[in-house]
């Protein structure tokens, strides 16, 4: 490294110091709670895992936020709320966690709290939806409805935890999108991860875990949900659950709804062609490009989903139908999957039907919905009563799958508060 870039470096190292010394000080936060590189200085919490997962590793402020602020923030990203109680301040942390493989990898993701206020904190758990590149997720885009929701939340005096998943945000690699597996490891360990940090700014995040997301996140909210009750973490207690138009039953509904003219063909074609190039890295879907996608799009479609390109990319450099992406076989093996394809699905599919949860369920969908089929949210009401579960199943909204966050998060906003009171 030559001078003038250890110069640099040393440069932007101070003024991120500095940078976490104005906003510890803004907060209430003893100085003397962070080290030089902005970094909790108690960094370890009792219950980490021995193997490390869970472990922060380092912290940056992202946004400090007065009530004014937080307030014209929100609202800017289309969220029609009662006004900030707190200022707020969120960071983007990383930390130590699993990959699909069971080796040790790190991840990142957002925690945002409200500055002043209760030193105990109920915790929210915001799982994001769909995002196919790696810098558009809570931790590193301002402009993103999914930062939105956790100022949001930590206006209201909770603390927003809002993992970013596996090779997303800073994380290395490619994300394995739509992994319950990952999905699931990747949010506890933030959990972990984001209650070190909050103790090293002199705040406890509370046992209990209210725990929610959108779309993709939904089928994660459900994992989470689903490990805390079943004792994964010795401290997180799993209080109440709100996924919102989740793709809950890619098998039973999402997959045909690709087929069958209920969803917007060239989503359709978005989504599939993601889940596919994703899927093959952890179950083999096929042996070479060509056997699943047509030309040209055998040569472009798995650089396509490479983390680097915005949806707008993508979506220009797709065709606007799964039937023009697939090759006829492929497609049969879509509408009706076999063998260890079959037994991912299942897997995925697993999360209202193999669990009963013992705490209140509310689920949000829009039934003018064109990018997840409103039968998978059916299906998982359905599944979960079967269970004994009374899950209501409430309106989002007709205006399809991107609005409804708009409309489900005052009401579920509202809901938590009630619990948190409770």
């Amino acid at each position: 490294m030559s001078r003038s870039a250890r110069t640099a470096r040393g440069t932007r190292t101070a003024r991120a110091a500095a940078t976490a010394l104005v906003i510890a000080l803004v907060a209430g936060v003893p100085a003397a709670a962070l080290a030089a590189d902005g970094r909790p200085a108690a960094a370890a919490s009792a219950d980490r895992h021995v193997d490390g997962r869970g472990t922060l590793l380092s912290a940056v402020p992202v946004a400090l936020l007065n009530r004014t602020k937080t307030d014209a923030y929100v609202e800017s990203q289309g969220f029609d709320v009662p006004g900030a109680r707190y200022a707020t301040a969120s960071y983007r942390i990383t930390y130590r966690t699993i990959g699909a493989d069971g080796r040790p990898t790190t991840a990142s993701g957002l925690v945002a709290l409200p500055v002043g206020g209760p030193r105990e904190l109920r915790t929210v758990s915001y799982e994001h939806g769909t995002r196919a590149e790696k810098k558009g997720v809570a931790s590193t885009d301002p402009d993103t409805a999914d930062r939105a929701v956790a100022v949001m939340f930590a206006g209201a005096g909770f603390a927003a935890v809002a993992p970013d998943y596996l090779g997303l945000g800073t994380g290395p690699g490619h994300h394995p999108y739509m992994d319950i597996g990952t999905e699931t490891s990747a949010s506890l360990d933030m959990l972990r991860a984001a209650r070190t940090f909050a103790a090293g700014h002199g705040r406890t995040l509370e046992r209990q875990v209210l725990v929610t997301g959108f779309s993709q996140g939904g089928v994660a909210a459900m994992g989470l949900g689903r490990a805390l009750q079943g004792g994964a973490d010795p401290y997180f207690r799993l209080q109440a659950l709100a996924p919102v138009s989740g793709p809950f039953d890619a098998r039973g509904a999402e997959l045909p709804a690709a087929f069958d003219g209920r969803l917007d063909p060239a989503i359709a074609a978005y989504y599939l062609g993601y889940f596919t190039t994703s899927w093959n890295r952890l179950h083999p879907l096929y042996g070479s490009t060509s056997e699943a996608f047509l030309p040209p799009y055998n040569r472009t479609v798995e650089q396509l989903f490479d983390g680097s390109h915005s949806d707008e990319e993508i979506l220009g450099a797709l065709p606007g139908d799964p039937r023009k992406l697939f090759t006829p076989a492929f497609i049969d093996e879509l509408r009706h999957p076999t063998g260890a394809f079959a037994e991912a699905l299942r897997v995925g599919d697993s999360t209202c039907s193999d669990w009963t949860p013992r705490v209140p369920v509310r689920i949000f969908a829009s039934d003018s919905d064109r990018d997840v089929a409103i039968a998978n949210s059916e299906h998982c009401q359905a599944q979960l009563r079967a269970n004994g579960v009374h899950a209501p199943l409430l309106h989002a909204g007709d205006s399809g799958h991107l609005s409804s966050p708009f409309v489900a998060y005052p009401q579920i906003l509202s809901w938590f508060e009630e619990l948190r009171r409770s």
